[in-house]
């Protein structure tokens, strides 16, 4: 894991809690990624359920990427890790993803879990370019235009 942090990284980046009002943000950035998109009803959900939640701000404000990452009982699990089509390869997830590892180091977590789209290469090249192992395959995981698409699990092991 980098051992530079974020700001020195991106000086005009902000990692920022996400609230409510980033929502609709969140909310184009996430249609415009996926197929299947998370609803708004999900995203507050987790906000109501307290689950780490932090948003890639630029100096304009506005929202590049996000995550959300539940943790409970020494195990975390990111549930969405997302950047706006148009800043992808230039670090930003990498940036999210080392966030999150930061926030699970700090809650004494003992793992972090995903899961990823067993399609999606550039995810699966940052995960285990980060140390993340694959654990498994979850079969039929993920809504797909043909059926499902199978996930692989991945972990992280926090020393």
């Amino acid at each position: 894991m980098s051992a530079q942090p974020e700001t020195e990284l991106r000086p005009s980046l902000r990692i920022l809690p996400l609230h409510a009002e980033l929502l609709p943000q969140v909310l184009e950035i996430e249609r415009r990624a996926y197929e299947f998109p998370w609803s708004e009803s999900i995203f507050r959900d987790c906000l109501k359920a307290g689950y780490s939640g932090w948003v890639l701000s630029d100096a304009q404000n506005a929202v590049n990427g996000y995550a959300l990452m539940s943790m409970a009982v020494g195990e975390a699990h990111v549930l969405n890790l997302c950047v706006d089509s148009a800043h992808q390869q230039q670090g930003y997830g990498r940036l999210m993803l080392l966030h999150l590892l930061r926030i699970a180091r700090a809650a004494n977590m003992t793992i972090v879990l995903l899961e990823v789209r067993r399609s999606n290469k550039a995810a699966l090249r940052l995960y285990e370019s980060e140390g993340f192992s694959r654990l498994g395959l979850r079969k039929a995981y993920y809504p797909a235009a043909a059926g499902r698409e199978d996930a692989f699990v991945l972990g992280y092991d926090i020393v």
